[in-house]
């Protein structure tokens, strides 16, 4: 016997779900009415489109960044999906939240230990799959990031278009308010490192190899292009360490005179910077 499927039935399968208004119809029309394998149903919709949406790009959607109410933990995660349509969605956004709460909570050390916490029930995993058939479109956490610092500082810039994790030395007041300006700076100027002992050698050696060869085409001498590019690289260390780098919202200090002067000894000690895509 075939069970009528009243409005009020799809509307609470599709509060419970987020599945449009069809998809929620067809679903308990196909399970006579039973909501639990009209949920199942809706999953396995969902597992088939990601599937088959496996190889799209999901340059777009949000970060989150979050510390613990103590200030020494912080987490940013990115949940990507294929269009800024999306990203722009309140309840995409708020899926987000969702997952880098629980992050944060549980402060798991890889993205694969974070898809298999548990959210409302289920692993995050599992809901990944189920915001993919809902929404029609792949999502991913697709980056995920964490630290921890005596104080730990989070910024998220531009829409939930980036996220910055900022650690510093000291946890007081006016650390966690310069904090907030540094992040700020690190989301903007990009660093490559929090000062030149942070460089990468690779990179180092790369510098010092092109300050060589600008030097030459330039027509010093070769006696001196050691020289020359090492002053190149000092220039490259000033404007690419963040310690070093000038404070964008005062360019006659540093960032370290800037720290230094909010709270004297403190210094930044790390950061993640996190972006789209």
């Amino acid at each position: 016997m075939s069970v009528k499927i009243t409005a009020k039935m799809v509307k609470q399968l599709r509060d419970k779900t987020g599945a449009g208004m069809m998809d929620c119809k067809k679903a308990l029309v196909e399970a006579n009415g039973d909501f639990d394998t009209a949920i199942a149903n809706l999953r396995k919709k969902g597992q088939k489109l990601s599937d088959k949406r496996a190889d799209r790009a999901t340059n777009e959607g949000v970060v989150i960044a979050l510390t613990s109410e103590d200030g020494k933990r912080g987490v940013a995660v990115n949940v990507g999906c294929e269009t800024d349509f999306v990203a722009k969605n309140e309840d995409f956004v708020a899926f987000a939240k969702k997952v880098a709460e629980t992050a944060l909570a549980n402060f798991p050390a890889t993205t694969e230990e974070l898809l298999a916490l548990e959210l409302e029930g289920k692993a995050i995993s599992e809901h990944v799959i189920e915001q993919t058939g809902v929404i029609g479109e792949k999502i991913a956490v697709a980056k995920y990031e964490t630290l921890e610092a005596e104080l730990v500082v989070p910024y998220i810039h531009m829409g939930y278009k980036m996220g910055v994790l900022l650690a510093l030395s000291e946890n007081n007041e006016a650390a966690v308010e310069a904090g907030k300006n540094v992040a700020m700076q690190v989301a903007a100027m990009n660093p490559v490192a929090v000062d030149k002992d942070g460089v990468d050698a690779s990179v180092v050696e790369r510098e010092i190899e092109i300050g060589k060869e600008q030097a030459r085409n330039d027509g010093r001498p070769e006696a001196i292009l050691e020289k020359i590019a090492m002053g190149k690289l000092n220039k490259f260390y000033k404007e690419n360490t963040l310690m070093n780098q000038q404070y964008v919202k005062d360019n006659k200090q540093s960032v370290k005179d800037y720290l230094n002067a909010a709270s004297k000894g403190l210094i930044a000690t790390a950061f993640k910077r996190v972006t789209l895509g």
